[in-house]
């Protein structure tokens, strides 16, 4: 046995201590000795991911609500794995009566769901009984898809659209938002092969990064709004329209493009019976589109460093919000680029589309008209802009682990709501939706690890652990390493991860590398316990001019907290203290104050971060 001196073994036991391994489950281990992703939280030298490049044609026949269509898949397996399946993935098979479901629908969300009519793949024809399809379905190749090899798909298929909308579907009886509406190829990733988690309308959604071409042709009168550049504006809109709509290309004020009266006399779209608008889109991971023959449509753009961003909202004339949702979207890109994330608005277009959902898509959102409490509608604006960075930017497998999504998306929408009403009216509205409602329920479920795998979750669980819980952590590490390291942290990890697909250990690797830090006592604190907030004031002791408390931590998160000294003249101080003070001792901690006066109480104030038991968070003096 080797000799070590005292300071040397103290050294050991402190770094041993105070670093912390994290739990990395066998899938990440083994894409780490395959070198496709690494300890450094960058992507590996062997990293790959497979895409497709579609061309989709598509119909919607507003009279049968069937959306009907062909397209051509050329598949790429940039895996150094041969494939014996191929997984298709349709979401709308979700509406089938035998498709499993997280809760209870009405008649009216029930539909026959997918018919593929053909599908060949390198121009075999496979035989396909359509209801064995589920929202997945894997299909045996007759001929193996080889490493780094190709094979292209041709599918034709209808499906109808069903009456009650969520997500997407019949919005009215003639306006439809369409979304999950073309079969896709399945994920096949590093870490789990192919996905083929069946979609139950709860956990969301994990695509692969395409390139889109998509035509989609509808009935005369009908405007289609859609993910991506608008192609052909020239051959299927009037000219008045078509020069209205070129100039909000370049115009800071928002501009009218249609309204009500022009929607309902055929002054808008070409009177042909039928017109086909077409859209591309690259390096994306889904495709969307809308129609409606009655919505309004206004239009702006906003200047950015390297673009002009088209801004556009398609709604119900009067809808008091959506009347605003273009300067508001203005706003959202414009701050979002300039604060948090403080990057770039990557696309060319954002559309809002009225609807039920309150729901992202890349380059569109869905979302509910709230026009009697304008602040929620805006907020809610917010968080569905703010996903563009997460999960559209950076490829988040939101099925298993919506918290890497669902938690930013809160944050930016928080931090954005306080440049917009006040920090005080954003906390409570944050406190409301993200914070009282975990810290109430009283079931052992709440306390789940956030890490937990979303499909792990049920009921209120999984909003408290996807939205609230994972929403603080990103907020406590802010106020742990401060605005200027934790936004160079952040871009450290977007730029190693966007446009791929990151897992949450690249989060912690590739956050731990860019802020320089060890940050593995927080991520373990955070996200691998389960912990709770509840600070508790043990004993304080006043002498002189120095206040000395003890403070417990039952709850066990590590979180930032104010303590803020009432004296007997009414006059106060408060003291900030960030998530470091936690980081050797996580239990327990003593802080001292300053007290030049007679003191009347000592109160631990978490702001947003509620505390469990705020009984026991004031000590009054006598």
């Amino acid at each position: 046995m080797k000799k070590y001196s005292i300071l040397f073994l103290l050294l050991c036991f402190s770094s041993s201590l105070f670093a912390q391994d994290l739990y990395v489950p066998r899938n990440i281990k083994k894409a780490y000795k395959k070198e496709t992703r690494s300890l450094s939280g960058s992507p590996g030298s062997n990293y790959w991911q497979n895409t497709g490049i579609y061309n989709i044609q598509t119909k919607v026949d507003a009279i049968s609500k069937v959306v009907s269509g062909n397209e051509t898949i050329q598949y790429s397996n940039n895996s150094p794995d041969t494939l014996k399946v191929i997984a298709i993935r349709f979401v709308n098979n979700l509406h089938k009566p035998e498709a499993p479901r997280s809760g209870l629908v009405s008649k009216d969300f029930l539909t026959t769901g997918l018919e593929i009519k053909s599908i060949l793949i390198d121009g075999i024809k496979y035989e396909v009984n359509n209801e064995e399809w589920g929202t997945v379905k894997d299909i045996k190749l007759k001929t193996p898809l080889l490493p780094k090899s190709q094979a292209t798909l041709q599918i034709e298929w209808q499906y109808p659209l069903s009456v009650e909308s969520g997500r997407e579907g019949q919005i009215d009886s003639n306006t439809f938002y369409c979304a999950y509406s073309y079969p896709r190829v399945s994920v096949y990733d590093d870490y789990n092969g192919w996905d083929i988690l069946p979609h139950i309308n709860r956990q969301e959604f994990y695509n692969d990064f395409n390139d889109y071409t998509f035509s989609i042709t509808a009935p005369r009168n009908y405007v289609v709004w859609a993910t991506g550049n608008f192609l052909n504006p020239e051959e299927v809109l009037q000219p008045e329209i078509l020069k209205r709509f070129k100039q909000s290309l370049m115009s800071d004020q928002v501009l009218h493009i249609a309204d009500a009266k022009e929607m309902q006399t055929g002054m808008v779209t070409q009177q042909k019976d039928w017109n086909t608008w077409k859209f591309k889109a690259d390096h994306i991971t889904d495709f969307c589109f809308a129609l409606s023959n009655h919505y309004v449509w206004d239009a702006a753009s906003v200047p950015l460093k390297t673009k002009r961003v088209s801004v556009q909202t398609a709604y119900n004339a009067g809808a008091k919000d959506f009347e605003r949702y273009t300067d508001w979207m203005k706003y959202d890109i414009d701050w979002f680029y300039k604060n948090w994330p403080g990057i770039e608005y990557p696309y060319p277009v954002m559309t809002a589309f009225q609807g039920f959902a309150d729901m992202e898509y890349p380059m569109m959102v869905n979302d509910g008209s709230v026009p009697d409490n304008l602040i929620d509608s805006r907020l809610t604006l917010d968080h569905e802009v703010a996903h563009t960075y997460f999960p559209f930017y950076m490829g988040i497998n939101e099925t298993r682990y919506a918290f890497m999504d669902e938690g930013w998306a809160s944050t930016f929408e928080y931090l954005i709501g306080i440049s917009e009403h006040g920090e005080e009216t954003s906390k409570n509205i944050y406190q409301k939706y993200n914070v009282k409602q975990w810290i109430n329920d009283p079931s052992a479920e709440e306390d789940q690890p956030i890490i937990s795998m979303s499909t792990q979750l049920s009921g209120s669980a999984y909003g408290n652990n996807t939205y609230g819980k994972a929403s603080l952590s990103y907020l406590a590490l802010k106020n742990y390493l401060g605005d200027t390291l934790f936004k160079k942290a952040l871009h450290h990890y977007i730029n190693d991860w966007n446009g791929k697909h990151p897992t949450p250990w690249d989060y912690f690797n590739s956050m731990n590398k860019g802020s320089g830090k060890n940050l593995n006592w927080f991520w373990n604190n955070w996200f691998f316990s389960n912990y709770y907030i509840d600070l508790k004031i043990a004993y304080t002791k006043h002498s002189g001019e120095q206040l000395s408390v003890n403070i417990e931590n039952p709850g066990g998160f590590a979180i930032p907290f104010d303590a803020i000294i009432l004296y007997q003249d009414g006059s106060n101080t408060k003291t900030h203290f960030s998530p470091v003070v936690w980081e050797k001792n996580q239990k327990k901690i003593i802080i001292k104050l300053q007290a030049i006066k007679k003191i009347k109480s000592i109160t631990l104030d978490g702001g947003i971060f509620m505390d469990y038991n705020p009984e026991d968070n004031t000590k009054i003096f006598k």
